[in-house]
């Protein structure tokens, strides 16, 4: 199980005891729990620390700054080493006992185990909103189905998390990856608990920044659109400049050129720099990926002595 943390204090320990209480109903399968501290400024690590000390279950990777909760989560998919990979986040929304029933569908023969919120409980109506509306545009852009109403809660076999570590891109959507990789996917509907503790760390910034994450990385439509743009308002302008010119030729008068000019300087204006925005995104992502820079650093691994992580894109470790 992976399970990414960041500022987590209020909650890890509850989080721990829940893992535990699920790991003690599962007689066939060895456990490890592999906990992805994502550079938090609590007391999250040490916490994490003190459990692993007494559990030999409780991996961590600590990482030298906040990455992100994505790249957190491809921290711990690379260094899983189990036959069926879960992810979970640590704030409790997602009911561990749900693995249970994912676990059921793995041996019927499913490699890819997502869960599709029934309900959101605790949530905002403005979070509610925007999630709806940002599945379903980003369904319409992408050239792959993602799943509506899923988040990164989900069961994996080893064949698909093979695959998801050979994939080298920085700006990461983990749930549009999973659905690219095809494999045998099937849905769980769960109903998605209140947060069990303390305040998501999604900001509204942090939010855009991962639906945009999710669009570019899916899809050319927003650069197809943009020249559709450009086309209609070439198209526009260019009758209403011989519509002027015809109405001055029948009238003999002239409309009011002021008002014309200010229209067409605004709107062509406004039409080039989201062009330019758009196309900019695109370049910058070029710009991250040609770097080549690590997708993470790694501070430290604890309880992997007896076996190491399966595969790490950290050049080094600071410590262990």
């Amino acid at each position: 199980m992976i399970v990414p943390c960041y500022n987590e204090e209020g909650v890890i320990t509850e989080t721990v005891k829940r893992m535990k209480d699920f790991a003690a109903d599962l007689k066939n399968f060895d456990v490890e729990f592999i906990f992805v501290d994502d550079g938090s400024r609590d007391q999250t690590r040490a916490m994490l620390k003190s459990f692993a000390a007494s559990d030999g279950r409780i991996k961590i990777v600590g990482l030298a700054r906040n990455f992100g909760h994505q790249i957190a989560v491809t921290a711990g998919i690379d260094a899983a080493r189990g036959d069926v990979v879960v992810l979970i986040d640590a704030d409790l929304q997602d009911p561990p006992e749900v693995i249970h029933q994912m676990i059921k569908k793995w041996e019927e023969g499913y490699d890819v185990v997502y869960g599709t919120r029934t309900e959101r409980l605790g949530e905002s109506i403005f979070k509610l909103l925007t999630a709806r509306i940002f599945y379903r545009l980003l369904n319409k852009l992408s050239s792959v189905p993602i799943p509506l109403d899923t988040g990164d809660f989900r069961l994996m076999s080893r064949a698909v998390v093979d695959v998801l570590v050979a994939m080298p891109e920085r700006d990461r959507f983990i749930r549009g990856m999973v659905s690219w990789v095809g494999f045998k996917q099937v849905a769980l509907p769960y109903k998605r608990a209140r947060r069990f503790a303390g305040e998501t760390s999604y900001s509204l910034q942090k939010m855009v920044t991962f639906a945009c994450d999710g669009m570019l990385s899916f899809s050319n439509k927003p650069l197809e659109l943009s020249l559709f743009l450009g086309m209609v308002v070439t198209t526009i302008f260019t009758l209403g400049f011989f519509g002027i010119i015809i109405q001055r030729i029948v009238s003999g008068s002239w409309t009011s050129i002021e008002l014309i000019m200010l229209t067409a300087v605004g709107l062509l204006g406004g039409l080039q720099l989201l062009c330019l925005g758009i196309l900019g995104q695109y370049v910058g992502r070029i710009y991250s990926e040609i770097k080549n820079r690590p997708l993470y650093i790694v501070q430290e691994y604890q309880g992997f002595s007896a076996e190491p992580p399966a595969y790490s894109r950290s050049p080094v470790v600071i410590s262990k």
